[in-house]
Order: C-alpha cells, then structure tokens, then sequence
C-alpha cells in the first residue's frame, strides 16, 4: 500500500496537485517473510510416481521441469515448441478476466522468453502430443483447432480452477496437502540452486524482472551455498592457511 501510495503522490506532485509527497516521509512498517517450505527431490518422485497415466500427468511434469507459471502453461502453443531443438517460447498467457478466458501477452518483458527442455520435459510434451492426438481423433468436428498444449478434450482452453482442482486431488494422494501447484515453480528454482546454477541464470528461466526478487524469493537456498563457498576456498587455500 505504501509503494502504490508512493508513487501516486509522486505523479500528482509532478502534476502540481499536491504541495509534496508525504509518502516519503513515512516509514514503511518492515515485512517478514515466511520460509516457504521447499518440495524435496524425494518428495518429487513421489508426486510424480502418483501423475503417471493421468491426462494432465503432462501438465504438471512441465510445470516441475520448467518452472512455468500456470498461466504459461495454459497458454502454450504447438507453435511455441522446438522438441527438435529442446526449447519453448513463452508467448502468451490465459488469463481470467471480466470477459472470460482470454489470452494476454506475458506479464513484463522478461516473462516473455525462450526455455531450454530437460529430456524431462521433452518426454512429457512427447507423451502430451500423442494423448492429445487421440483426443481429437475421439472429438471429431466438435474439435477447436486453436494449437494449444494444454486443451480439452475438444480443444478449448483449460479453466485454470480445475487445473487446481485435479492437482489438490493429486497432493493429497501423494501425502503431500501442503503443496500448491504454484510450489512446483518453487520446487524447480530451488532444486536448480541446490546443484549450484547462479542466481542470475535461475532469474532468467522463472522470467523475474530483477534478480532482487529471486534472491529475495528463493534466499533460504543461499546460506547452504555460501557454505559450500567457504568449503571451497579451505580445499584451494588450505595448504596456505595452515602454513
């Protein structure tokens, strides 16, 4: 509130509606962060091992394997695919807004960008082709030929709530009830920095717009790599620092 409040005045001060911006005068209150509890690669395998022969087993492999948003996810395009090359092409979203399901471009610059694909992910697009060609055969005219990845069974776009919906049922099998389909985006920066990718490069495959927001998400994975750190100079300096 403080920030939207900020930046308002700052606009109406420079409009000369108002003698200065008193926002900026005021201390903001500091904001705790909670901890968000990480999936483990254990914990993974487990959630998968459930997926597999579900229709969105695809949908949700991706998600792991990619770190792309829901949104993303529904609003991926054949077109946006190079199973040839191992990459995909965040182009588009689906997005619920007064008007109904509708497709918007990626929230900022950033988000908009091209995603390497893990032999992970190339088998779950693989599997998803396959399935979904099998749907269409099965729907016939009533299909809508709109080339998305994730679609009904007739080809229109997914309702993201029942995405969620399918998903919790899944949690639940898997023991795992605290788990959001948004914690698999999470679960994908955090395995990444636990095997020592840089921060900067996890940024840019999550789309952030600025790595102050992935090291402020993802921050409790960082003192385990600054150990790690440590550890390193003891096994380049050691001969030195016990000479």
């Amino acid at each position: 509130m403080h920030a939207v409040l900020r930046v308002a005045l700052a606009d109406a001060e420079r409009m000369d509606l108002v003698p200065r911006n008193v926002a900026k005068a005021a201390n903001p209150p500091a904001l705790g962060r909670a901890e968000r509890r990480a999936l483990t690669p254990e914990e993974a395998k487990t959630l998968l091992s459930v997926l597999t022969g579900d229709r969105l087993e695809s949908l949700f492999v991706l998600a792991l394997a990619t770190g792309l948003r829901r949104a993303e996810l529904l609003g991926l395009r054949w077109s946006d695919v190079d199973l040839p090359g191992k990459a995909l092409f965040v182009r588009q979203t689906l997005q619920r807004t007064d008007r109904g399901l509708e497709f918007v471009p990626p929230k900022t610059h950033r988000s908009s960008r091209p995603l390497p694909l893990s032999t992970l992910a190339v088998r779950a697009l693989e599997s998803q082709r396959v399935r979904q060609a099998k749907e269409r055969l099965a729907a016939g005219e009533v299909w809508s030929d709109l080339g998305l990845v994730f679609a009904s069974t007739i080809g229109t776009p997914m309702e993201p709530r029942n995405v969620n919906r399918r998903f919790e049922q899944f949690r639940a099998t898997a023991g795992l009830e605290w788990l959001h389909l948004h914690d698999l985006r999470h679960a994908f920066a955090t395995f990444l920095l636990d095997q020592g990718e840089e921060l900067r490069t996890v940024m840019e495959l999550l789309g952030h717009s600025t790595i102050r927001m992935t090291a402020d998400t993802y921050g409790h994975v960082l003192p385990a790599r600054a150990r790690q750190a440590a550890s390193a100079i003891d096994r380049i300096l050691g001969e030195e620092g016990t000479a």
